[in-house]
């Protein structure tokens, strides 16, 4: 069996890596929608901050990023 050219693998390689980077934001996206309702249930951003450890701008910001269209 021959191997793929070096043009071939990087070709793939840039193929997968465009996947990679569609599915991680699907995944930014879903996560933040997840924080937006557990700040809704918990009362606030900073509450929910508090209960995951992070910080109240790291999750303020996830959430306005990621879930306004």
């Amino acid at each position: 069996m021959e191997t793929p050219t070096w043009r071939d693998r990087l070709r793939e390689e840039d193929e997968l890596l465009e996947q990679l980077n569609a599915q991680a934001e699907q995944a930014r996206r879903r996560r933040a929608q997840a924080m937006k309702e557990g700040s809704e249930q918990l009362g606030s951003v900073y509450a929910l901050a508090k209960e995951l450890g992070l910080s109240w701008t790291a999750v303020a910001n996830a959430i306005k990023k990621y879930t306004t269209e």
